[in-house]
């Protein structure tokens, strides 16, 4: 029952995409514990022994780090959240290609004259307080 699927199909992509990203991470991480704190240590055993240990301990971290992250993505309110977010997302309404690229455009053309209009605006503060000082 630990490692059954919770509600098979549901939620697919979003219970895939999140444990893909989750062992990403936790990949990395193994991979900074292998480069920075275990290949450059010095364990006092054999050279192959060693080596184990360098190689066994990031691999053996990484497959329970997967089996947490099995456990997780499949804990029924987890696994529930993710499900609800899925759909929600299939209900978004999206803009179009070209409505994004229209306000995209509005908003650097406002953003230019708000630049302008305050730099205006500093200028002749400048200007006046200098006046008002001298």
């Amino acid at each position: 029952m630990a490692l059954s699927i919770y509600k098979r199909g549901q939620g697919k992509y979003t219970r895939l995409c999140t444990a893909f990203g989750a062992a990403i991470i936790a990949a990395l991480g193994c991979w900074q514990l292998y480069h920075e704190v275990l290949e450059p240590a010095e364990f006092g055993f054999g050279r192959r022994a060693s080596l184990w240990i360098e190689i066994m301990v990031p691999v053996g971290l990484f497959g329970a780090l997967g089996f947490v992250i099995y456990w997780l993505v499949n804990k029924p309110s987890m696994a529930d959240f993710m499900i609800s977010a899925e759909g929600e997302m299939k209900k978004v309404s999206w803009s179009s290609r070209k409505e994004i690229a229209v306000s995209t455009f509005i908003v650097i053309v406002v953003v230019f004259l708000m630049a302008a209009l305050l730099g205006v605006v500093d200028i002749i503060f400048k200007m006046f307080f200098t006046w008002l000082l001298f």
